[in-house]
């Protein structure tokens, strides 16, 4: 029967654990820059938000800003859409007979 070399199979399994764990690190790392990036945009559509609001206070019209190609954002519109819950049943929907 062959002998196993403890000391040598330990330094085999920590090799390939640290290549497993490498790639958690680079995914770990790119989360966060995700994470990051959405907030830094988050940030960026408030300042948009308001420097458009201000323009308007300022008394350029909404029609005069869109003639410069300055439409309000389009993300704040998106966001009102998505907060409508996409599972709840609408009273529309006809019901479907299973039976049949």
């Amino acid at each position: 029967m062959a002998t196993i070399n403890i000391e040598a199979t330990k330094t085999q399994a920590r090799e390939l654990l640290n290549s497993r764990i490498k790639s958690v690190e680079e995914l770990v790392h790119a989360r966060q820059r995700v994470t990051d990036l959405k907030e830094q945009l988050a940030a960026a559509e408030r300042d948009d938000k308001r420097a458009y609001a201000k323009a308007t206070r300022d008394g350029w019209s909404p029609e005069e800003l869109k003639k410069l190609g300055l439409e309000p954002a389009a993300a704040g519109r998106r966001r009102k859409a998505q907060a409508k819950p996409a599972d709840a049943p609408t009273t529309s929907e006809p019901s479907i007979d299973q039976d049949n």
